[in-house]
């Protein structure tokens, strides 16, 4: 029986089946732009779209049909050697975002080959916290979200400037969170834009403005791909107690509902507390029974208003448990359950004897095999590493919880950051990495979330002291509570 690669896999065999200096030279030239029914794309992506069978190749000219066939014939003989659905991956690739998404990874490997710390001309999705305006007020908001936007956020021109720059970057998906995102006037422009040029479109959101099955529609309608709504007890009364608005609740389930009619890619995303900590099963409970197809059970990270909070946070023994219910739970349940605690990797292997892995988390347990390359690859702590978060006056952070300044969209070259800025590049490679997270044998699945080690601790690469590994760190720094109060209010810049 054949096997299906997914995303991840198929990641990984290009990443090995291409690494090599002549292939490298050839995937140089693939990069070269062809004319198209009248506009102009890069070669690569006819030859993956011809592949899919999503071209008309009557449009196409004798030169970008041969080379287009070529790439199509060592797709095939690629995939049969790993026993692997052809159909499915065609079926992948049909998909304009996940096209982006493998174009970079070839960009990656045409540009600096198989490198270790692996090295990606462009993050695969950005997070922008595209306004401070709120119309909630929860106590773990880690942007101090307000009812007002600021003075100085990105006008309109600039907004529309910066999703051209991540487009021609190769970046695979926008994501507009907040504050929130959905009140915002530039909204629905902007999405529509991001949509138009080919990126995976997504939405974090309190899910108060989709209660309104009007406006879900039209988000469906100018290409809204996926809404990650936040819920965070299975009882109303607790999440609008933790999102400080009565009612919250209700709507926000009213929204999961309408974007689940409207066949959009719902999440619920969870932060998880010792408010909520006992309700995780009941969760994922509500999450099956509201028809949603992920839950995200996000880390909590002591920063913005969640610094004032930080004794909410989990210790390390009740985070080990908590995930390792989510490993026990993922093999029972249809849903897909992931955590942006990067321990969870490392978890799931232990639970499943070796067999599963769960790469990061945007990515559900996996067969360990041929996704050992894309664990290596993409796997664990993404920070600077696989995304970074821009702010809503244009400042770009390695994570929407690392409040640490690396540059500005404004009036800074984004490529040239990603590429060049030495933060970004510390974090890439692990072996940067201080004390336990530095000599652990799951570093490369794992990391550690850096964001905790920033505000516990001050410094991005010591040890994430959520982890089981460093309880004796916990309990020291937890008596002095986290340190970065000045990364709590405001940004910072970078010293190493």
């Amino acid at each position: 029986m054949k096997s299906k690669l997914g995303l991840a896999g198929v990641l990984a065999l290009f990443r090995v089946g291409l690494s090599n200096p002549p292939v490298r030279l050839l995937l140089k030239a693939f990069f070269k732009e062809v004319e198209v029914d009248g506009s102009r794309r890069p070669l690569i992506d006819v030859a993956l779209a011809y592949f899919a069978g999503v071209i008309d190749t009557a449009s196409l000219s004798p030169a970008t049909r041969f080379f287009s066939a070529l790439f199509s014939a060592y797709m095939k003989l690629s995939l049969a050697l790993l026993n692997t659905d052809d159909k499915f991956a065609k079926e992948m690739l049909a998909d304009p975002a996940v096209r982006r998404g493998v174009m970079l990874v070839f960009k990656s490997i045409a540009e600096y080959g198989l490198t270790l710390p692996p090295k990606l001309y462009a993050p695969f999705f950005v997070v922008w916290n595209f306004t401070n305006l709120c119309n909630l007020r929860c106590i773990h908001c880690y942007q101090r979200s307000t009812g007002e936007a600021l003075s100085n956020e990105l006008t309109y021109a600039e907004k529309m400037m910066l999703v051209k720059e991540l487009d021609e970057m190769f970046v695979c998906g926008l994501a507009l969170s907040g504050g929130e995102p959905t009140i915002h006037p530039h909204f629905i422009d902007v999405l529509t834009e991001i949509s138009r040029r080919g990126m995976y479109p997504a939405i974090a959101t309190n899910g108060i403005s989709l209660a309104d099955p009007h406006f879900v529609s039209k988000l469906k309608k100018i290409g809204l791909r996926y809404a990650e709504i936040s819920l965070d007890h299975s009882k109303p009364e607790v999440h609008d107690k933790f999102r400080g608005v009565p009612n919250a609740w209700e709507k926000a389930v009213r929204g999961i509902k309408n974007c689940v009619r409207e066949g959009i890619f719902t999440a619920i995303a969870t932060t998880v507390t010792k408010l909520n900590l006992d309700d995780v099963e009941n969760m994922i409970q509500l999450a099956e029974d509201l028809g949603v197809r992920r839950i995200v059970f996000f880390n909590f990270i002591p920063v913005g208003r969640g610094y004032d909070n930080y004794k909410i946070d989990l210790t390390p023994e009740e985070r080990e448990e908590f995930l390792r219910i989510l490993a026990r739970e993922s093999k029972r349940r249809k849903i897909e359950i992931v955590t942006t605690a990067p321990q969870y990797g490392r978890v799931v292997l232990q639970e499943t004897s070796g067999e599963l892995v769960s790469p990061t988390h945007f990515t559900p347990a996996l067969k360990l095999g041929v996704y050992k390359a894309a664990v290596e690859f993409i796997g664990g702590c993404g920070a600077g590493r696989v995304y970074f978060a821009i702010e809503p006056e244009g400042t770009i952070t390695p994570c929407v919880f690392m409040p640490i300044a690396v540059g500005n969209a404004r009036k800074d070259d984004i490529h040239d950051i990603w590429i060049n800025n030495e933060l970004f590049n510390k974090l890439r490679d692990r072996t940067n990495l201080k004390g336990i997270c530095r000599v652990c044998k799951y570093r490369n699945m794992c990391g550690g979330c850096r964001a905790r080690a920033l505000s516990y601790y001050g410094d991005p690469l010591m040890p994430d002291p959520g982890c089981i590994y460093c309880r004796n760190e916990y309990y020291r720094l937890i008596a002095r509570g986290p340190r970065l109060r000045e990364a709590a209010y405001t940004l910072v810049r970078w010293k190493s």
